[in-house]
């Protein structure tokens, strides 16, 4: 590739390096330079601009990206297609994945222009969570140096995600004198919740004393019943090899395989084994939803991977797990709070309040096989898995709320919407959750945005990478939906009349990211009788 400043005249072909911004326009990095582009830039009075030009052995940043994240697609996972040279794959299933250290670090060796990055290994994921990114970081890379990186990759698998298979766990409690029942019952409601995140059904529960002779005849039934994990939380901590559970352990024939853990909250574990199937005596502090070293070892043995004694030891690296406030707790905050999987919490605010003048009945409501138009965009925003969806209605709202039927959105009125779209967009944004990091703006008129184009824009979203605006783009017109950032929401309270927040892309343009996509589904609105009759033209009989 050849990166350089060259005359105006010499630019057709070329990718322009910067934005460039003209008579009130503006010309996005990355763009590649049409005979058109170079007139009207020279018409402005430029001379000059910084371009890259690609050479015959150059492999174009999309392409580049795309390629490699194939070559690294393994079972469980599934590959978004590449914008602005990156390419991201995510999980198909939960479960923990295995990325091999190595084999990343090979690939990012080979040439500092392409990169993978990954979660860290042994994460436990959620089913649509982002696993892996590969980034090309020119405008292109070299086909040898591609090839390499694809070689590495496909030469064994370099990312694996194991997803989790439901067992029967079995959960045996010691007791001492004087134990309320009420803690062994919050110890059986807070293994099951944990259990019920990985997938699993609930333990089956027994309450045994806190002796070696009633625990060993209590793992014997366990096994008796065939149970696939057994964990054993004790009335007392686990102070020596030789205490009342590594003991019973061992006397119901099984074995020890490790004592202790470089976790901490976690420490006391005690990892054992009976006939290849795992017992675990689980430390004080698994008695609480709070993430602790019992945890991870719970994820791998649901994932089957193994756990022994040096995959406990090199737990120790990254085990410093309590007074570290930013460390997350999901399982111990209100509902409200959660995001699946970590993912941002991307809402969508569908305006749906207009009067439908140009068509001269209300369009939302016309039939579109078998249902409303409207729901037909409700309908793709709940599959695609957004936090919250809110319809803001104004015209007929009554029948727009009979419309959606039980569908789980939030339905709010626009009273003002006489006023304009801006009116119905404040209403909107105004009935967002507190936690929401970003709102997709949607037109309730637009029935075939699909769910797949809005995971995508969703994809695309990062503002700490100067993403946060994401606009769908067609042979470089935009279109709908868009996406932004929360840090836009006080700019779009503040519109007046019938505006809607598309002003604030022109306003923002460097934090505009344009995902081009092949499906006009991005300009189809359904506006007049004429837009009705050619969307039903198109609709299989």
């Amino acid at each position: 590739m050849i990166f350089g400043d060259l005359p105006i005249d010499d630019c057709a072909g070329t990718i322009l390096v910067h934005t460039q911004r003209f008579n009130g326009e503006a010309l996005k990095k990355g763009r590649r330079l049409s005979t058109e582009d170079v007139a009207r830039l020279k018409a402005a009075g430029l001379t000059r601009l910084t371009v890259a030009r690609l050479e015959p052995d150059d492999v174009a940043e999309d392409r580049a990206a795309a390629e490699l994240a194939a070559a690294l697609v393994a079972d469980n996972l599934r590959l978004d297609p590449s914008f602005t040279g990156r390419a991201n794959l995510y999980a198909r299933r939960d479960g923990v994945f295995e990325p091999d250290a190595a084999r990343v670090g090979l690939i990012n060796r080979v040439s500092e222009d392409i990169t993978l990055a990954t979660l860290a290994p042994y994460a436990a994921v959620g089913t649509g969570q982002m696993v892996a990114t590969v980034k090309v970081i020119p405008f292109a890379v070299k086909r040898a140096d591609l090839d390499r990186c694809l070689a590495i990759a496909r030469e064994n698998h370099t990312l694996r995600l194991a997803p989790y298979r439901p067992r029967r766990v079995a959960l045996i409690q010691t007791q001492l004198p004087g134990m309320k029942p009420s803690l062994f019952d919050k110890a059986v409601a807070v293994m099951n919740e944990r259990l019920a995140a990985l997938g699993n059904p609930p333990v089956e529960d027994s309450r045994v004393a806190h002796d070696d002779a009633a625990l060993t005849a209590a793992l014997n039934t366990a096994a008796a019943k065939s149970a696939d994990l057994v964990l054993v939380m004790g009335a007392s901590a686990i102070a020596d090899r030789h205490d009342v559970i590594p003991a019973a352990i061992e006397a119901s024939g099984g074995r020890i395989m490790r004592f202790g853990m470089p976790v901490d909250p976690g420490n006391l574990l005690v990892l054992g084994e009976r006939d290849g199937k795992p017992i675990v005596g689980l430390p004080g502090c698994a008695r609480s939803p709070k993430i602790n070293g019992f945890d991870w070892v719970l994820q791998r043995l649901l994932a089957d991977i193994p756990v022994g004694n040096e995959d406990i030891a090199a737990m120790g690296v990254g085990g410093l797990l309590g007074e570290i406030p930013s460390r997350p707790q999901p399982r111990d905050k209100p509902p409200e709070e959660k995001t699946a999987s970590g993912r941002p919490a991307v809402a969508a605010v569908i305006l749906a309040a207009g009067r439908s003048s140009r068509m001269g009945r209300n369009k939302l409501l016309l039939d579109l096989e078998g249902k409303p138009i409207l729901c037909h965009a409700v309908d793709q925003a709940l599959d695609a898995g957004l936090s919250e969806v809110v319809v803001v209605s104004g015209h007929q709202a009554s029948r727009i709320r009979e419309a959606l039927g039980d569908r789980p959105v939030k339905v709010i009125e626009a009273r003002e919407h006489k006023l304009g779209m801006s009116a119905s967009l404040k209403a909107g944004i105004r009935a967002l959750g507190p936690k929401t990091d970003a709102v997709l703006v949607m037109l309730g008129d637009m029935p075939q945005v699909s769910a797949p184009l809005i995971r995508r824009l969703i994809a695309a979203y990062n503002p700490l990478e100067g993403r946060s605006i994401v606009v769908p783009t067609v042979e470089g017109k935009r279109g709908n939906p868009v996406l932004f950032d929360r840090r836009y929401f006080q700019e779009m309270l503040e519109l007046e009349g019938d505006v809607g927040a598309r002003h604030l892309i022109g306003a923002h343009d460097d934090q505009v990211a344009e995902l081009t996509v092949d499906d006009a589904a991005v300009f189809t609105d359904v506006d007049t009788p004429e837009a009705y009759d050619r969307l039903l033209a198109k609709v299989p009989s």
